[in-house]
């Protein structure tokens, strides 16, 4: 990795949240808590200098898409995958690419370091619009990671994040990661998650009107759900009658409650 920045004379940016994983041990065991291997393809959002596309790569993986956004690494992940030929190197944003255009009907597992700024909204991204990806793998802030994955009984973490998150995956934060493994070392720890994606969503109900209702509910902390249908336009009677048919108390505070919860709240709305 140091050879490799020396050699391209490779800056951090900032600006897009790049620290990049010198830890090959750890690269290794991502690709394994990722169960990659013969007949696996990948594909890795933001490859940077190469350390877990390397790794990716040598766990057998029959592809690996490795995408990178910053033109200025192009060269240093070149070098670093060498002559892997499971290895495609895609110069794209993340943030912007069409999914379905990008991956097809075939089966994937999706891992990467991910930026801290956009590191939520990709992986909300992969979850909504690319269904062939049936695992994800990501190393994220540590607060983050816990906000993916939180339940109720986490209520400081616990939001619309992981509600949208519950929605479509069983997540889990699998490791705590040190800022010593990074160049360079960022001010804060990291996680990595996995999200193995469900079948069909656990709950019936039309999303977006549930998504309205979570995102009304989580749009001001520690507000009641009585007060969260009052912003819906409900008036006071109706947002209780609402709530009651839902078995939610109307002073309930949104962070106390599932998607299961959301989603019962959603169908006694009128209309």
């Amino acid at each position: 990795m140091r050879a490799l920045v020396e050699a391209h004379a490779i800056r951090p940016s900032k600006s897009l949240g790049q620290n990049f994983l010198l830890d090959a041990n750890l690269a290794r065991a991502i690709a394994r808590d990722a169960g990659v291997g013969p007949g696996v393809r990948v594909v890795e959002i933001g490859a940077g200098l190469g350390s877990l596309t390397v790794a990716l790569a040598d766990a057998g993986a029959d592809r690996v898409l490795a995408i990178e956004f910053d033109r200025a690494l192009l060269p240093g992940l070149t070098e670093a995958v060498g002559d892997r030929p499971s290895v495609e190197i895609v110069h794209a944003d993340a943030t912007k690419l069409d999914w379905p255009a990008t991956l097809g009907d075939e089966a994937w597992v999706c891992c990467g370091n991910l930026p801290y700024n956009v590191g939520t909204s990709i992986v909300l991204d992969v979850l909504e619009r690319a269904p062939s990806v049936g695992r994800i793998v990501v190393m994220l802030q540590r607060e983050v990671a816990d906000r993916l994955a939180a339940t109720p009984a986490q209520r400081e973490a616990y939001g619309a994040v992981s509600l949208h998150v519950a929605y479509r995956a069983r997540p889990e934060v699998i490791r705590h990661v040190p800022p010593e493994v990074f160049w360079p070392r960022p001010s804060i720890g990291s996680a990595i998650v996995r999200l193995e994606r469900l079948a069909s969503p656990p709950v019936v109900v039309e999303e977006d009107r549930l998504w309205t209702v979570v995102d009304a509910a989580f749009g001001e902390r520690r507000k009641t759900m009585r007060n969260a249908l009052r912003r819906l336009g409900l008036s006071a009677t109706a947002a209780d009658a609402a709530l009651a048919a839902a078995g939610v108390d109307p002073i309930a505070r949104p962070e106390t409650l599932d998607l299961d919860a959301f989603a019962r709240v959603t169908e006694a709305l009128p209309g």
